[in-house]
């Protein structure tokens, strides 16, 4: 599958200087990125003990802001360490625990850092977390967010107009959940992204493949697959309860009925999950418009780089 995304690698959207995961999705290759939840940990191989099987099976590797309004590893240092071993990390930054100031040095400093994937989100409200007390910030939303992670790397300038030296050859995500459309559906949301600098967009868990195939037809009658890449959430399930929880209590997650029945009936709940993910990675990888697959499996790390390399999708990274 080729995709037309209208950028080409090394040129436009300010970006001089590629990310491998750009480059791959603008070759028409099937992107693999995994998702790491940095630990609660103050000790580096605590986090790259966990990033290190990945090493030439992703084509990048997410470290999450403040997951579930928890306090971990800062995700900054947690890219940063990535980069360091060799991994590309995609850098998720979130709006509810900095004010516009810090945000503007957090990407300065992922610029200086040699980060160049960000996916730039809301955050999850505190009151999700295990500190409900903790004030919220959300000074920007994320478009905001992203047009001045736009203007430092096109204009070289903060919001306020004061020059940035330097490139910061940012390549720009956002997320989206996948839904199955309706006949008036349009994806309004999406297109706002767009235009406020995003390239590609890493999905919730929508482990439904007709669902899917629905969902980026629609997007591409309104041109969205042409100019985002779109990298479709799925897990490694660990249990038909962890599915059942998933579907109930994550917004925006699609996981099949078929699909749990299957986790039920097994007696070998974390094979089946596996086995279940390798042929959602396959059939995913043949569906026209999908750009490729985001692979998270929270308290399940382990599973992911063996359904990486079960897949055969690998192109030998």
């Amino acid at each position: 599958m080729t995709l037309e995304l209208g950028w080409h690698v090394g040129t436009g959207d300010g970006l001089d200087v590629t990310s491998h995961l750009q480059a791959t999705i603008a070759a028409g290759h099937f992107a693999i990125t995994a998702e790491i939840v940095p630990p609660t940990a103050v000790e580096e191989h605590l986090f790259l003990d966990k990033a290190k099987p990945l090493h030439g099976l992703a084509d990048a590797v997410n470290v999450t802001d403040g997951a579930g309004a928890k306090a971990h590893m800062c995700s900054l240092a947690a890219a940063a360490l990535l980069h360091g071993a060799g991994i590309e990390p995609v850098l998720q930054l979130t709006c509810r625990d900095r004010n516009r100031i810090a945000l503007q040095g957090d990407l300065m400093g992922a610029a200086a850092l040699g980060i160049r994937n960000l996916l730039i989100l809301r955050g999850d409200d505190p009151t999700a977390g295990d500190q409900p007390d903790a004030k919220p910030v959300f000074d920007l939303d994320s478009r905001d967010l992203m047009q001045t992670a736009v203007g430092i790397r096109d204009r070289g300038e903060l919001p306020s107009g004061r020059a940035v030296e330097g490139k910061a050859p940012f390549f720009l995500g956002a997320a989206d959940a996948p839904v199955d459309p309706p006949h008036d559906w349009e994806p309004v949301g999406l297109k706002a992204k767009i235009e406020a600098g995003a390239r590609f967009a890493q999905t919730q868990f929508c482990m439904d493949t007709g669902v899917v195939r629905r969902y980026v037809a629609r997007l591409a009658e309104h041109g969205i697959t042409e100019q985002l890449a779109i990298l479709i959430g799925v897990a490694p399930l660990a249990s038909a309860k962890s599915a059942r929880w998933m579907r109930e209590k994550l917004y925006g997650v699609v996981i099949p009925d078929a699909i749990v029945e299957r986790m039920e009936k097994t007696s070998d709940p974390k094979a089946e999950g596996r086995a279940i993910c390798v042929e959602l990675l396959q059939e995913l990888a043949e569906i026209d418009g999908v750009a490729g697959a985001h692979i998270m499996a929270p308290l399940n790390d382990e599973a992911i780089p063996a359904v990486i390399q079960a897949s055969g999708l690998t192109r030998g990274r």
